[in-house]
């Protein structure tokens, strides 16, 4: 049984629970183009409508809930740890489904909804509510500086020192619910592979790095995921 996991989860795991995701609406998010509420520039441009947009966002995660696959994917990460082996989940998702479903370490690479930072000082904080152009900083009290901690496109993901660490030191390797589009997360199984694990990719249909993993296992993620985990702490 593999005793150190790498998992890297993409916007179909989400999906099952109610989350629409920009890919499926021809580059829009929420009917709005992600160049106006993804980017820096877009930000900069029209704040109240970003703000307002995330605002939105925040608060639809409160309509959602969980589905099998986090709760299963929680549940292998506290099986095998309490093994002595590891299971880092990575996410390319901004929700808080992963832990909702009882996952406890879960590294979310393009940031997450329920947290914001300010740009005049750095400060990261935990947000649960509305955000305004005239929300003052936590710690430096800067008013029209706090934005949603987010990734937008162009910027650098976070946590990537520890993914590429979990990556060179993982035996198996898995996607689930990813397009293989979007870099740097599409290259994680080359770097994966680079260092010897065996790869696995579950997903509703094959991703454009396909080619990359050792197997494949089509369907919806509330269906293999939970199949898969079973598979695995019975081996």
């Amino acid at each position: 049984m593999s005793k150190n996991i790498v998992i890297l989860s993409g916007a179909g795991i989400s999906a099952e629970s109610g989350i629409k995701t920009f890919r499926d609406a021809g580059g829009l998010w929420e009917d709005h183009p992600v160049e106006q509420v993804a980017t820096p520039e877009g930000f900069a441009a029209d704040p109240v409508l970003v703000q307002r947009f995330y605002n939105l966002r925040r608060a639809a995660l409160k309509t959602v809930t969980p589905n099998a696959a986090h709760i299963a994917l929680a549940r292998l990460q506290s099986e095998i740890r309490a093994r002595g082996g590891d299971v880092m989940i990575v996410t390319q998702n901004v929700d808080d489904l992963h832990e909702r479903g009882g996952a406890k370490y879960v590294l979310h690479m393009h940031g997450e909804l329920k947290r914001v930072f300010c740009t005049a000082c750095d400060f990261h904080a935990d947000w649960d509510g509305d955000v305004s152009v005239d929300t003052p900083c936590l710690a430096c009290r800067t008013v029209g500086t706090v934005r949603p901690d987010i990734v937008w496109f162009g910027e650098i993901p976070h946590h990537m020192d520890a993914i590429d660490r979990a990556l060179s030191q993982c035996d198996l390797f898995v996607s689930i619910g990813t397009s293989g589009a979007v870099y740097p997360a599409a290259g994680f199984v080359r770097v994966a592979k680079h260092y010897g694990a065996q790869t696995l990719e579950l997903n509703l249909e094959p991703s454009e790095g396909n080619l990359y993993f050792d197997e494949t296992r089509l369907g919806k993620a509330g269906n293999t995921v939970p199949a898969w985990v079973e598979n695995i702490l019975a081996g």
